[in-house]
């Protein structure tokens, strides 16, 4: 029983996927109508078709309506991707002819400048955008319609080349991984003069930027010409993913560019060569980085009543491209409580250019006299950018006006400590002043003794004076001391 639900729940799954592909894609034909003008018809492809008949389309010439046959499944594969809820995307139809690539690297596929006989007839170039898909498809169409009761030409997909990322956005510095996908149908498969598996085929990849064009990767699988040396790192994924006796085949060319940098943004396009066919398609590359915003004074700025804080200023740095920034400057709280657009003189820098392709520039904000009872607002500087969400980034400063703040606890806290560090260093000044009296006093004590016991030594004999045994020079205010305490020892002894 749990094999039958999971069963049903894959067939439902695979039911949903496909339904969600598109049936109809509407298209304009365009075609030269001459003095350098355009014409469009409308006209649709018919991608897929169940059991019932093709839907009328009266208002479409047979010509302009074709079911498309995709042996090698690649419009299906390219819109297996597809989001159900994403609008068709923009679908134009032209004229095709058969040509030898021109490139002189790409002459191995074309050994005979004539196009072979089963490449006569009409050819169709059908190309397909959206923000989702990038296609191209040749298409031979069947030389005449189906007869009712819808009138529709069948067209096969012979070459379709396709990428699921035509607008890929690559953070500065790093690696772009670009997809490419291509399949091939042989209009004459098992031909004699054919050999079995797929065909040689060219391979390039070329940036346009500013107006200017550039060949960044040439390969060609399966020959032995000369090629272009790759430039800037590029590197390619060329190959066929399968080697089929008679085809169809689909094949990779994913493009790969390391640590991009915003010079090497622009147009891309990709060129896949067969034997007197090409199939080409164009993506963006848009190179992104987002600012870093710094603001100050930070993160109080003080004011006093009546009077004009200081400027603000918001540093936005290292980021790219310019186009799509914004600077807002926001007030949060202050009389009306509310967010509320910041008022004042501004203005913005000029670009400031990096070494490493970014951008930098400053906004100002002279604040108009502040009142108290702005007090405790805050202002903001919000900053919007491709490479960020709608949110943006912002950085803030509270206002605090002069006067009307208390004591917070951070200030408590500073107040305890400076105090705790005030009393350890007195503490610190009175031990070292203790010690230093100490040690005077102790070498004080030390000198006298010495003295004494120096005079007591060399003194004369006590009966050898009149003087009592005291040494003549007496003037000595520093001997008065031992002179007495000898003096009266004599005394007592006579």
């Amino acid at each position: 029983m749990k094999r039958l639900s999971l069963l049903l729940a894959v067939a439902l799954g695979l039911a949903t996927a496909v339904s969600a592909r598109p049936t109809v894609i509407e298209c304009w034909f365009v075609e030269d109508a001459g003095g350098g003008k355009l014409a469009k018809k409308p006209a649709a492809l018919l991608l897929r078709q169940g059991a019932e008949s093709p839907p009328l389309r009266p208002d479409l010439a047979p010509e302009r309506y074709l079911k498309i046959h995709d042996p090698a499944g690649a419009l299906q594969a390219a819109f297996r991707q597809y989001p159900r809820d994403a609008p068709a995307p923009r679908c134009e139809m032209s004229l095709y002819v058969p040509l030898p690539a021109s490139a002189k690297w790409l002459s191995g596929l074309t050994p005979e400048q004539s196009c072979p006989r089963a490449l006569d007839g009409t050819w169709l170039m059908v190309s397909m955008s959206s923000p989702f898909l990038s296609l191209s498809s040749l298409l031979r169409p069947q030389s005449e319609p189906q007869p009712e009761p819808a009138l529709i030409t069948m067209a096969t997909a012979v070459l379709t080349v396709f990428t699921h990322t035509p607008t890929p956005r690559i953070p500065m510095g790093q690696d772009a991984l670009l997809d490419l996908s291509f399949a091939y149908v042989p209009l004459t498969p098992k031909a004699p003069s054919l050999a079995p598996g797929p065909p040689p085929f060219g391979l390039e990849w070329r940036r346009q930027h500013l107006g200017k064009g550039h060949l960044l990767l040439a390969v060609t699988p399966g020959l032995n010409g000369q090629v272009p040396a790759a430039r800037e790192g590029a590197v390619a994924f060329a190959a066929w993913d399968d080697d089929e006796p008679w085809g169809p085949w689909t094949g990779n060319g994913t493009f790969w560019l390391p640590a991009v940098r915003p010079s090497q943004e622009g147009t891309y396009l990709a060129t896949v060569h067969l034997p007197y066919l090409q199939g080409q398609i164009t993506l963006e590359l848009a190179v992104l980085k987002p600012p870093k915003v710094a603001l100050t004074p930070a993160p109080l700025v003080w004011a006093a009543p009546g009077e004009a804080p200081p400027e603000l200023l918001c540093l936005v740095s290292h980021f790219y491209p310019s186009h799509g920034l914004e600077v807002e400057w926001e007030l949060r709280g202050g009389p009306e409580g509310r967010l509320q657009k910041a008022e004042g003189q501004r203005w913005l820098s000029a670009l400031r250019h990096h070494s490493d392709g970014s951008l930098s520039l400053s906004a100002h904000l002279q604040l108009p006299p502040v009142t108290s009872e702005q007090h405790g607002a805050r202002y903001a500087c919000r900053v919007h950018h491709p490479s960020l969400s709608a949110l943006g980034r912002s950085a803030e400063v509270t206002l605090q006006v002069a006067g009307l703040s208390g004591p917070s606890l951070e200030d408590g806290i500073g107040l305890f400590l400076s105090a705790f560090l005030l009393l350890g260093l007195l503490k610190a000044l009175g031990w070292a002043a203790a010690y230093l009296t100490t040690q005077n006093s102790m070498e004080k004590v030390q000198h006298s003794t010495f003295l004494y016991f120096s005079l007591l030594i060399l003194s004369p004999f006590p009966n050898s004076s009149p003087e009592g045994g005291c040494w003549p020079g007496g003037q000595n205010p520093a001997l008065e001391f031992t002179q007495t305490c000898i003096k009266s020892r004599h005394l007592k002894q006579a």
